[in-house]
This record gives C-alpha cells, sequence and structure tokens, in this order.
C-alpha cells in the first residue's frame, strides 16, 4: 500500500495517538464523523408516559419525603435513551411536581429558567417575584430565571403540575446558581393578586413600560382564556395540515416567546384531525390537556389521553390523529435554537 510523502504508515498510528494523549491532544480525524453529523442524531428516544400509571407513584412519593426534606418533591421523567442523566430530551429537564395539602415548598432562586403545566388540584398556588397566583388544571405557569419563587396548597386536595427547566442547558454553559431564603415558611407578597396580568396581559401596557428582561413579566397564563382563544380562532376553519390550530405563548412586551430557552405552545386537534408527517430540530414534550388521539412515529405508534406526557424526538418524523377534539400542550428549546438560527422543520406536503 502506498502512503503519501511524509506520511506516518496506518500501523504506527497508535503509538503516535498514545503519545500525543501525554499532552491531551487527539486527532480529530479519527473523532469528526461523530462531530459534524449530516443531519441530527438525537439519543433522545419516542416515549410515554401514562398518567394512570404513574399517578399513584405521584401520590406514594407524598408518603416517601416531606418537602422539608426534599425541598421540592418531583419524580423526574428520564428519558429511557438516556438513563441516570435527568432529562427527558437532550436540552430539557422534566419531572412531576407534587404539593400536598398544607404544605409549602419554601422561597429558593436560581439561574435555570422554568415552567410549570397543572395537571390537577385546586387551592394551590406560586408566588413569583412578590405575587401570588392561584393554580388551576391546564394553566401555563413561568419562573424566570433568578426570581424568587415557592409554593403552597392552601386546599384541601394535592395538586400536581409538570415541571420543565432548562437544567441541561444551563450545565452546558457551567452558569448554575442558586439561593434559599432560610426559614422561609410563607411568600413575603409585595404586590395584589393578578397585578402581571392587569398591567401586561389585557392587551393594554404601562405608559413608557421599557421591555427589561427576558422572560415574559406575565407569569401565569390561566387554561380559562387559553381554552376560550382557541374555539374562537377555530371559527375560521384554517387547520395547519400538521398541527391543527397551534398558538405559542409569548412576551407581551416584545412578542418573542415567554421564556428566552424554552418555547410553549398549546394546539387543538378538531375530532378526526389526521395530520400530515412533520420533523423539526427541536425535541418536543407533549402533554395531552382533553381528548385523546395517537402520534404515529416511523416505526411506532404514541396512544395518548388526559394528562399523558410524550416526547417525540429531534428531527424524526411523525403526526398525530385525533379521535376527539384534542388539545395538547408542547414545549421545547425552539426558543434558544432560533436565536442561534439552529432551528430547522420539514413538512411533507411541500
Amino acid at each position: 500500500m502506498s502512503t503519501a510523502r511524509g506520511a506516518t504508515p496506518e500501523s504506527d498510528r497508535p503509538n503516535f495517538y498514545a503519545r500525543i494523549s501525554d499532552y491531551s491532544m487527539t486527532p480529530l480525524w479519527e473523532v469528526m464523523k461523530d462531530l459534524v453529523l449530516p443531519e441530527p442524531d438525537s439519543p433522545c428516544i419516542p416515549a410515554l408516559w401514562k398518567y394512570s400509571d404513574i399517578r399513584p407513584l405521584i401520590l406514594e412519593a407524598g408518603k416517601v419525603i416531606t418537602t422539608e426534606e426534599a425541598e421540592r418533591r418531583v419524580l423526574i421523567l428520564e428519558n429511557p435513551g438516556m438513563p441516570g442523566k435527568s432529562r427527558i430530551t437532550r436540552s430539557i429537564y422534566a419531572g412531576m411536581q407534587l404539593i400536598q395539602p398544607g404544605e409549602i415548598a419554601n422561597n429558593h432562586r436560581h439561574t435555570q429558567t422554568a415552567l410549570r403545566f397543572v395537571l390537577e388540584g385546586s387551592g394551590s398556588y406560586t408566588a413569583v417575584g412578590g405575587e401570588r397566583t392561584m393554580m388551576h388544571p391546564g394553566d401555563f405557569i413561568i419562573t424566570p430565571q433568578w426570581a424568587w419563587h415557592e409554593h403552597g396548597n392552601d386546599g384541601e386536595v394535592p395538586t400536581v403540575w409538570l415541571d420543565g427547566l432548562d437544567i441541561p442547558i444551563v450545565q452546558f454553559f457551567d452558569s448554575s446558581f442558586s439561593q434559599h431564603k432560610q426559614n422561609s415558611k410563607q411568600y413575603d407578597t409585595i404586590k395584589p393578586t393578578g397585578d402581571s396580568i392587569a398591567r401586561y396581559g389585557s392587551g393594554l401596557l404601562p405608559v413608557d413600560q421599557p421591555a427589561s428582561g427576558l422572560s415574559s413579566p406575565v407569569f401565569n397564563y390561566p387554561f380559562e382564556r387559553t381554552r376560550e382563544a382557541l374555539e374562537t380562532m377555530r371559527r375560521d376553519e384554517q387547520w395547519d395540515p400538521c398541527h391543527g390550530l397551534k398558538m405559542k405563548y409569548v412576551n407581551p412586551l416584545t412578542g418573542d416567546y415567554a421564556m428566552p430557552t424554552m418555547a410553549a405552545f398549546i394546539q387543538l386537534l378538531p375530532a378526526g384531525f389526521n395530520g400530515v408527517r412533520y420533523q423539526s430540530t427541536d425535541s418536543m414534550v407533549y402533554v395531552c390537556v382533553e381528548g385523546s388521539g395517537k402520534t404515529t412515529l416511523d416505526d411506532q405508534e404514541l396512544l395518548w389521553s388526559e394528562k399523558d406526557t410524550f416526547v417525540i424526538p429531534s428531527w424524526m418524523r411523525h403526526s398525530h390523529q385525533a379521535n376527539d377534539d384534542a388539545i395538547l400542550f408542547s414545549f421545547s428549546d425552539r426558543s434558544i435554537q432560533q436565536k442561534c438560527g439552529l432551528w430547522k422543520e420539514f413538512r411533507e406536503n411541500e
């Protein structure tokens, strides 16, 4: 076998690699195919968490550990393709949080941005930045990075919600900070309930209000208003062939996504909807809010109904089918992907 002029014979390469490793170096040509891929190849795999299966375990966690011991009593939804990584996609953390009647999850803050999607319960609240808001099923609630927040349950039944955080993104940048208020048992409310929606969520803004911060100043998007918007818009019968009727949660000051690193959506699939296949570079986490249906992938089907959670990996072709009217909440890292110019999509009908 001939070699290029001056090239080391292939049989001598292991010796060369061993010598350069002493200097913490490695040859790019041996790993480049794994670094620069022709298309996304995520370790995330499709997965479905049936709420009827996991709800008893969530409630059992309330007997296993207190909020004082756990700080946040959460069962992490780990993607089966990434066991032990505490993430549902490569860039997103998700978990089911339980707060029992009479409990308070103490006040803390962190550089991770968080969202909460309420699944069940009544009488619970979250307090963010000095304002308390009540939590109802279907409500979408955000906690901007570095905002003090706590949760409490003044009701008579347990409350469960889905947490979504950009923990893996913050880990990637090695930029995690957190603080805890010592002996904090009750949040110091300094703003009236409903203040943020009154100021920013009614199609009105305070005069000369600057667009400060990257997250939405509205931190609770009530499902009652979201549901009404979907029903009003469906009258036009303008259905996207892939998504039905899909809307994004936005920052009213900028029109951008409600959070800088995560995007959240709500969509209505009419009864009998049979979607066109679709793929995008953001791995999507879904929650069925109402109705039932299935999501068809290349080699499997995910059958979902109310309160079920499922995940679709990056760049995996899929389509949604609805048995009856169905509403899906979803979130992903699309916000940061678009800011970096990385996000792509493909529709089979185009």
